[in-house]
């Protein structure tokens, strides 16, 4: 197959020189509910034909790939005194998938223990490319199932007005977890 960003020959679909050069993530920081930080790895605008494959079959390739490059790399170094649980927001399966699953699974390391399907949303509503008052006006309603760890962390793709976000702290946090920080792939403030 022919690397997605060069065209050139490649048993990935994307090559392991384009990985090195063009997808070596930074860490950018944002803060909801005036506290909680919310980490992402790259700017929107750098990765934004990738994170629209999300709505394709080829998603499940290029989420992977950035999910090792990032979130995984991310995890190896990380390290917490108590046993942290990451979560995926709303892992609802598109497409064949679950696009934060991927991310939440590459997580999984000595002190961070994926756990999915505890974060649902009761609505089916999508927030893409939606504006903020949509978004105040249709709430997606999360649900938390039980699970006995305290600490979390929150997996989502990308943070554009940070209302997905919020909500799931808020769900959470009446279920008594903490949220020590968030994680996304792309921040949309950042083009």
């Amino acid at each position: 197959m022919k690397c997605l960003l060069c065209t050139s020959w490649s048993f990935s679909h994307i090559c392991k020189s384009c990985q090195n050069e063009n997808l070596q993530p930074s860490l950018f920081k944002r803060k909801i509910l005036g506290k909680l930080v919310v980490y992402s790895f790259y700017r929107y605008g750098d990765i934004e034909k990738l994170l629209h494959t999300k709505h394709t079959d080829l998603g499940y390739y290029i989420y992977n790939i950035l999910a090792d490059i990032a979130f995984k790399n991310f995890a190896d170094n990380f390290e917490f005194d108590d046993v942290v649980v990451s979560l995926g927001v709303d892992e609802d399966v598109k497409h064949g998938y679950s696009h934060t699953a991927i991310l939440n699974k590459a997580l999984h390391s000595k002190h961070i223990r994926p756990r999915y399907n505890k974060l649902m949303a009761s609505s089916k509503e999508t927030y893409s490319g939606k504006s903020f008052q949509f978004r105040l006006l249709h709430p997606r309603g999360f649900k938390v199932k039980p699970f006995k760890e305290q600490y979390v962390i929150l997996v989502d793709d990308i943070i554009t007005t940070g209302m997905t976000l919020t909500q799931a702290v808020d769900a959470l946090e009446k279920e008594g977890k903490e949220v020590l920080f968030c994680l996304t792939l792309a921040d949309a403030e950042r083009k």
